[in-house]
């Protein structure tokens, strides 16, 4: 073949440490953004952002040649940063250090974009540690409970 065609969307889902709710209003209207550029600026597009106060989810679409991993460290390292520089008063910020990441085929992306648009409402009912268990076990990942959330 004479071309690479891909299609490497990814339902990416992390916590901040130690899932301490750091992310209110005030700080998610101006985030979710930043993070857009972070993407565009290393060949992502991010479809979707969107979460609650102690973990994000991101719909990504991904180059060939960008790993996930680093693409993550990519987000997270740079918003981190942005965070202290803009928010002084979370000075003790940060992101867990691992993160789900699930595949996403091209006929599902828009269930989960109205997912991740719908954060708030879903976690009125369900917590994040019952969230991450399900796509976990949605997936046919192996966990050990013990261990999931850190």
């Amino acid at each position: 073949m004479a071309n690479t065609y891909t299609s490497l969307q990814y339902h990416v889902v992390f916590s901040t440490k130690k899932r301490e709710p750091w992310l209110v209003e005030s700080v998610c209207e101006r985030l979710w953004p930043y993070l857009g550029g972070i993407a565009r600026e290393n060949g992502m597009k991010a479809l979707e952002i969107g979460g609650v106060a102690d973990h994000i989810h991101l719909l990504l679409v991904l180059p060939p040649s960008l790993a996930l991993s680093k693409a993550l460290q990519l987000l997270k390292g740079a918003s981190s940063r942005w965070i202290h520089d803009n928010f002084p008063a979370l000075s003790h910020f940060g992101w867990q250090d691992g993160y789900g990441a699930f595949t996403v085929s091209e006929s599902q992306i828009p269930v989960v974009r109205e997912y991740i648009r719908n954060q708030p409402e879903h976690h009125r009912v369900t917590t994040f540690a019952e969230e991450y268990q399900t796509f976990m076990e949605r997936h046919g990942i192996e966990f050990d409970e013990r261990y999931l959330l850190g």
